[in-house]
């Protein structure tokens, strides 16, 4: 797979649509940003989300939230939004996505809760988190943690990452299939990335 297919692939993009059934509210907009390549037809049999490893940040118990952003908090804000599939493109809904992350200066909040929540996905699969870019800290380059878990199913522990960053070179935990799909909007950026779980 080349560069550009890859950049391109279905589990890097989600449909269009808004939260409606999880109760959370997400702007139409975040779904459909000029500059983002729309959604390729999914393919039957397509590889799952490659699993990541945990790091030692994760907190369980996370607040059930979509924002995670607070008042006066620094870091150029983010609307992270995708849908969670099956290998057989199937959308799966009540998938639990629980996203951690270091703030912009690079730290990570250890005692509280700060930029760290869980949403659920709708009924078409769909989840969104409003959030900030996360810093950098040595031997890293800017990700997300992120851990889903379809009912009764395995959890899957993977990152998420921003395309075009000096550091991916030197990351040695960074891969081009766990890059997110970028747009800028006004002073903050979408990003897209559709989970594929290992199940049919």
């Amino acid at each position: 797979m080349n560069d550009d297919q890859r950049f391109l692939s279905r589990r890097h993009i989600l449909t269009s649509g808004a939260f409606a059934a999880t109760g959370l509210v997400l702007a139409k907009e975040a779904f459909a940003q000029p500059g983002l390549a729309p959604t390729p037809s999914c393919h039957d049999g397509d590889e799952a989300t490659l699993p990541e490893i945990e790091g030692p940040f994760f907190k369980p118990k996370s607040p059930r939230r979509s924002d995670l952003r607070e008042p006066g908090m620094a870091g150029r804000p983010v609307e992270l939004s995708g849908v969670v599939l099956t290998r057989a493109c199937r959308p799966v809904a009540g998938v639990l996505v629980d996203l951690w992350q270091a703030d912009a200066s690079g730290a990570y909040d250890n005692k509280g809760f700060r930029l760290r929540g869980h949403v659920f996905t709708d009924a078409a699969g769909r989840y969104a988190f409003r959030t900030i870019m996360p810093g950098l800290y040595p031997g890293r380059t800017r990700h997300y943690h992120v851990k889903v878990q379809a009912p009764n199913k395995p959890v899957l522990t993977t990152q998420f990452y921003f395309p075009d960053e000096k550091e991916n070179r030197t990351d040695d935990f960074f891969h081009d299939e766990l890059v997110m799909q970028i747009a800028a909007a006004d002073d903050a950026l979408r990003a897209r990335f559709d989970v594929v779980l290992a199940m049919r």
